[in-house]
């Protein structure tokens, strides 16, 4: 059998339904058998970036896998972006490159670019495959890998001649390879629980990785055995019911909330659970860590102890840890009352909550997350890249279901958030899926409208409108006293979006008024095309942020 069709063979078998891609002439013959399966549909994407964004979006939206696919050379290169946004926030993805033939490998060939190598330090896995029969076996174990422990994307590149190879393969002898989970350790886990029983003001903090493992249902049934507060780092929005009686909501010093930051700090005892503390998390870590002991369960060894100090390490599964957890708890106690500073969470999360109902033009951006929480309901997916617009989507936005909240945390990619919302849309149809970006990320992958358009995908862009790369001028103003490019206006206001998107093929309009949003909103969902929504919003605001926990700048409250 010809490689090009084993490879699309092993696709089908691995469970891929959506390839998003651009062809070339050195991935053309896996392109040919592409077009004849029957389970795999093909979207066009515009630019190899978004084809890898879309792969992610699909994944986090839904656990499963997709495809992207490109050709070499630069279309190869231009992988690298998405991949490094998808393995840093562990999503999995495979990506195929085509390649140049063997006999011209390191030869500085046309379009011959070692992608492999590139690609190793944001991938878990890359492989350039030089033998024809070696295909099947790495592209089994990179679907393993992809899978296994912390998830990520692999990279397989194909030269031409290799493709067109013929193999001996019997599709019947050839399947998927298991994936292993890491248990817990039972006398780690009785000592967690020795830990929290014994604390005064414990805090439980649900990472990205407990969602990934799908049992943030039953990370909240094991807080609320042992009334444990529970804060969402920002991978882990919609892990637990935004108003639940528990959740304390984000810290950190961007998207965290003036509640949550004063609550940890009253903190003793801290159980992470799939998390990394990432610095935008943490903030100064002689603040977050003062007076504080943590427990760490995350399946990677290398993660536990390498940002704080660590009472306790367990290495294993999220879901399988957490459900270790709530066995002990229920073998040890019965359940739990709520503390009264834990009882109170509910009131005191919304006295400390930031102001949302302003009524001025222009209009505060703040206005506009109240009204995506009011007018979209609970299982609407939103996507999210970089910026402010980012920063106050993660500070206002109600959630409440895991995989509803798809945003680019690690990496802050301007321009994820369009094409990672039509892989989450293509991925669940039923579901609404909102793409919440500034005018500066609207522009990186604006080309990808052209994907959804063709396709028929009706996403919805929501476009918050300054006129500034503002996260940068906001930087530049307090940390430097400058300002300087950043300013996007130009003519007037700058590009026509709604303009820009009608030529896409997509329904658009522009707001103004902060009573015209609903509006706006209605109509883009009774189109069912894709739709663009610019809000013009006051062009000065700020995001509230700070270094640490205990210095976060509040401009809302």
């Amino acid at each position: 059998m010809r490689v090009a069709e084993v490879v699309v063979r092993i696709l089908e078998s691995e469970g891929i339904e959506a390839a998003f891609g651009i062809p070339g002439a050195a991935i053309n013959p896996v392109y040919e058998y592409l077009g004849q399966s029957k389970q795999i549909k093909h979207y066009l994407a515009r630019h190899e970036e978004g084809a890898v964004h879309a792969a992610d979006g699909y994944f986090r939206a839904s656990g499963k896998m997709a495809l992207a696919i490109c050709t070499s050379g630069p279309a190869a290169t231009n992988f690298v972006t998405g991949l490094y946004t998808a393995q840093i926030d562990s999503m999995a993805l495979i990506a195929i490159t085509g390649q140049n033939v063997r006999a011209q490998l390191g030869k500085e060939a046309f379009q011959c670019v070692d992608i492999a190598t590139i690609a190793r330090p944001v991938c878990k896995g890359a492989w350039c495959i030089t033998e024809p029969t070696q295909v099947p076996p790495i592209m089994r174990q990179a679907f393993r890998l992809a899978r296994e422990g912390r998830p990520g994307p692999v990279l397989i590149d194909l030269p031409l001649d290799v493709q067109l190879a013929d193999i001996p393969y019997d599709p019947a002898a050839d399947a998927p390879l298991p994936i292993m989970r890491t248990p817990p350790d039972r006398a780690q886990i009785a000592r967690a629980i020795d830990l929290l029983l014994k604390a005064e003001n414990p805090v439980m903090i649900m990472g990205g990785g407990v969602l990934l493992a799908g049992a943030a249902e039953k990370c909240v049934e094991f807080a609320e055995y042992l009334s444990l507060p529970v804060i969402t780092t920002y991978m882990a929005t919609g892990g637990i019911p935004a108003e639940h009686p528990l959740h304390v909501g984000h810290i950190g010093i961007q998207v965290g909330s003036p509640f949550g930051n004063q609550f940890f700090l009253g903190s003793d005892l801290v159980l992470g659970i799939g998390c990394r503390f990432s610095d935008r998390h943490t903030g100064r870590l002689d603040v977050y860590t003062k007076g504080r002991r943590f427990i760490h369960i995350n399946v990677e060894p290398e993660h536990i102890g390498r940002i704080v100090p660590t009472e306790l390490g367990i290495v294993a599964d999220a879901g399988l840890a957490v459900e270790a957890l709530l066995e002990e708890a229920k073998r040890r106690t019965p359940p739990l009352p709520p503390k009264p500073r834990v009882a109170r969470i509910p009131q005191d999360r919304a006295a400390l909550a930031r102001r949302m109902d302003y009524d001025q033009v222009p209009i505060k951006p703040m206005r506009v997350y109240k009204e995506l929480n009011a007018f979209f309901g609970p299982n609407t997916i939103y996507t999210t890249g970089c910026g402010l617009t980012q920063i106050w989507s993660g500070q206002f936005q109600m959630t409440n279901a895991p995989r509803t909240y798809l945003a680019s945390g690690g990496a802050g990619t301007l321009g994820y958030d369009l094409p990672a919302a039509i892989g989450a849309k293509i991925a669940r149809p039923d579901a609404t899926c909102v793409a919440v970006m500034g005018d500066g990320g609207f522009m990186f992958m604006v080309e990808e409208l052209a994907m959804a358009c063709q396709h028929k995908v009706p996403i919805i862009v929501v476009v918050v409108n300054n006129g500034y790369l503002s996260l940068i001028r906001q930087n530049q103003r307090y940390a430097y006293e400058y300002e300087y490019g950043v300013d996007l206006t130009y003519d007037g206001l700058g590009v026509d979006i709604p303009a820009l998107a009608r030529a896409f093929g997509a329904y658009a309009e522009r707001v103004t008024r902060p009573e015209e949003i609903r509006g706006a909103l209605q109509r883009a969902v009774e189109s069912g095309k894709p739709a663009v929504i610019d809000i013009l919003v006051e062009r000065e605001a700020d995001a509230s942020m700070g270094a640490s926990l205990d210095a976060v700048r509040e401009f809302n409250l």
